[in-house]
């Protein structure tokens, strides 16, 4: 087992692998930023080495920094959270010729998976069920204009090297192509570097299901059942929960042996999802794989009372998988918790925190890094705390997170929690019929 993990990473995802590492006996190094000196993070590991001004760019995706600080402190494995560098694979790669243990993926497997033209091409071979689309990459618009021919009509364009919703771009007919064809491939090589493109089926009314998935290195996956991660705005997950009010119990064991076919025809290792497309007549196709601890791996750890991070580590060192194929026996839901203005188009609100009162109370979690007095800085992603919440039926978890939404005080700046109030009140949510769509008709009411 390893003797001291560097964590890559900042904030509330910091924190939750510290505090694994302390249960599990590991010593364990901090790094941050000059913006972030205060966080908790920072305050609860053993040690903590400073990498850097405020910009990510300079300090939290500084490899160079990073590995300095892990060869000073004697790290021997680095743990790099989600985002930032943990589907990286010259930072795996960069680990590995430093001897230093990357808990996460191989770069040739984030590579593999990262890719997602490629990704789709190896799932389309194991017989996962993939969304119709191009070949490989589109050539040229010439190239994108017949595809779509061949597909039909309305199509996604997406960038291959994408995520977070950049480079993605729906077309209905011909004559849009060639301005979104145009706009998604600069987005893209502004934001990745990258202009490379493949498209896809658009999938009308689908939900976005994932599968949690765990492999070792003596070739054993499990499954770990279902996150449905369908409340999004602008493809970025706003609210999660498991099981999914969509699920069947013959639709969780087909998806999840589609996990496990995944991880396997790539020999994955380690803690990782598999990300789904469902549409309305319970089809279910591949989407991608997170080769990474994922946010909302939190709901899953209540409902099946399992240590994810725990697992991700013991993986990493070698260790057999101790994870199996579970059927969820509660119900957990998280709300992301951002600083942002949600009456004013979800509007960043850094600043410094007045008041702070967490909810508390059986069955409630709260992942986050922030108190009284600390200051949210500007640089990096808006979510400061996620609210987690675990019951007998999804009707008992409704109204445990209400009565903890009510309870969660944050004052000093704007958060999410009004959103949150009045999607739990919202007659469809409460049925579970939402889709990815549903968002986009959803009206936030004024205070």
């Amino acid at each position: 087992m390893f003797k001291k993990i560097l964590i890559a990473n900042r904030g509330e995802i910091a924190l939750r692998v510290i505090r694994t590492c302390k249960e599990m006996g590991i010593s364990t190094v901090a790094v941050y930023s000059t913006a972030d000196a205060d966080s908790l993070h920072v305050r609860f590991a053993d040690e903590a080495v400073c990498i850097g001004p405020p910009k990510s760019a300079e300090s939290y995706l500084n490899i160079p920094n990073i590995i300095a600080a892990a060869e000073i402190t004697n790290a021997d494995a680095i743990h790099p959270g989600y985002g930032f560098l943990s589907e990286n694979a010259k930072f795996s790669k960069i680990c590995q010729e430093n001897g230093i243990k990357f808990i996460g993926a191989s770069p040739e497997m984030i590579e593999g998976m990262g890719d997602k033209a490629s990704a789709k091409a190896t799932m389309e071979k194991a017989g996962v069920p993939v969304v119709p689309g191009s070949k490989g990459l589109i050539k040229d618009l010439d190239d994108a204009l017949k595809t779509a021919k061949k597909v039909n009509y309305p199509v996604m364009i997406k960038a291959t090297a994408g995520g977070g919703g950049k480079g993605m771009r729906v077309v209905w007919n011909e004559d849009e192509m060639e301005g979104h064809w145009n706009s998604a491939r600069q987005e893209s090589a502004a934001a990745f570097g990258n202009d490379s493109m493949y498209m896809e089926k658009f999938i009308e009314e689908p939900r976005h299901i994932e599968i949690q998935i765990a492999g070792d290195a003596h070739g054993n996956v499990c499954h770990m059942s279902e996150r449905d991660c369908s409340i999004q705005r602008r493809h970025q997950k706003l609210f999660e929960e498991t099981p999914s009010p969509f699920m069947t119990k013959a639709l969780r064991k087909k998806m999840g042996n589609a996990a496990i076919k995944a991880a396997k025809a790539v020999k994955y290792e380690g803690v990782g999802t598999v990300e789904f497309l469902v549409d309305k007549n319970r089809d279910f196709y591949f989407m991608e794989m997170n080769t990474r601890i994922q946010v909302e791996h939190t709901i899953t750890e209540e409902v099946i009372n399992f240590d994810l991070i725990k697992e991700q580590i013991k993986l990493a060192a070698g260790y057999k998988m101790t994870g199996k194929n579970y059927e969820p026996q509660m119900h957990a839901m998280q709300c992301r918790i951002n600083a942002e203005d949600p009456f004013n188009d979800f509007r960043p609100s850094p600043g410094s925190i007045t008041t702070y009162h967490e909810p508390g109370g059986h069955g409630i979690r709260i992942d986050t890094h922030v108190y009284a007095n600390y200051v949210i800085p500007p640089y990096y992603d808006s979510m400061i705390s996620k609210l987690i919440v675990v019951a007998q039926t999804r009707e008992e978890a409704i109204k445990k997170m209400e009565r903890a939404l009510d309870e969660y005080i944050i004052e000093g700046i704007k958060t999410t929690i009004p959103f949150h109030q009045q999607l739990l009140q919202d007659e469809n949510f409460r049925k579970g019929e939402f889709t990815t769509k549903f968002m986009e008709t959803f009206v936030i009411k004024e205070k």
